[in-house]
């Protein structure tokens, strides 16, 4: 889905927004000219430069003050990252800042239709961690009372993160996740189960999807 987002990945200079212990970063390594990840927490940093062994390609910084000079980037890629950043309108226009005209950025983050909230709630001062059913339909205040730690987007509260930004919308849908844990369990179940939602993708059904998958181009 990102190759295909983007023309000309393989002359493409990336950054992985939220890069964790790098693994897309090795993943887009030989299909792109140059790619950089960053992430917030120091100790995943560290550990991804110990797994890939090879020069310094990762750094530890916040995604509202990304170290890098405007027009830098073709592609930016934010996977799950911005529903756990202190400010996530900050955040994404320093990723728009910090593209070049005619670069992308892809963005993948939480549904709030999904029926089920996957980051687990705040219960009587104690964290529950799960698959926690319905709280994302939950209005607003006692939604963010249970899961004040992460946020879940609607089609609309992401068009406001963009509003008034130099950018134009290229693609947006909602995908189902890998259920790998569910295929771990069940088996030839699972992989029906899996194949079953790929096909809702497909339909106006998605719009229950696990997360947002949202492409955006700058202006020039």
């Amino acid at each position: 889905m990102i190759r295909d987002a983007v023309p000309q990945l393989d002359s493409a200079r990336v950054l992985e927004n939220g890069c964790g212990i790098g693994v897309y970063v090795e993943r887009l390594r030989p299909l792109t000219r140059a790619v950089f990840g960053l992430d917030y927490d120091f100790e995943r940093v560290a550990e991804g430069e110990q797994r890939m062994r090879r020069d310094s390609v990762l750094i530890c910084a916040a995604s509202e003050h990304l170290p890098y000079p405007d027009n830098c980037f073709d592609l930016i890629l934010s996977n799950e990252v911005i529903e756990h950043v202190h400010d996530d309108r900050a955040a994404v226009a320093e990723m728009v800042r910090v593209i070049k005209p005619s670069g992308r950025i892809t963005l993948f983050c939480p549904n709030r239709w999904y029926p089920v909230e996957t980051h687990g709630i705040y219960w009587r001062g104690r964290y529950h961690f799960g698959n926690i059913p319905l709280v994302n339909y939950l209005p607003d205040g006692l939604r963010n009372k249970l899961a004040p730690h992460v946020r879940a987007y609607t089609a609309h509260s992401l068009r406001q993160l963009f509003a008034g930004l130099p950018v134009r919308l290229i693609t947006h849908t909602r995908i189902f996740g890998g259920y790998d844990n569910l295929i771990a369990r069940f088996g030839s179940f699972g992989k029906l189960i899996r194949w079953m939602l790929y096909v809702i993708e497909q339909t106006p059904l998605n719009v229950l999807g696990l997360s947002h998958f949202w492409v955006v181009e700058k202006s020039g």
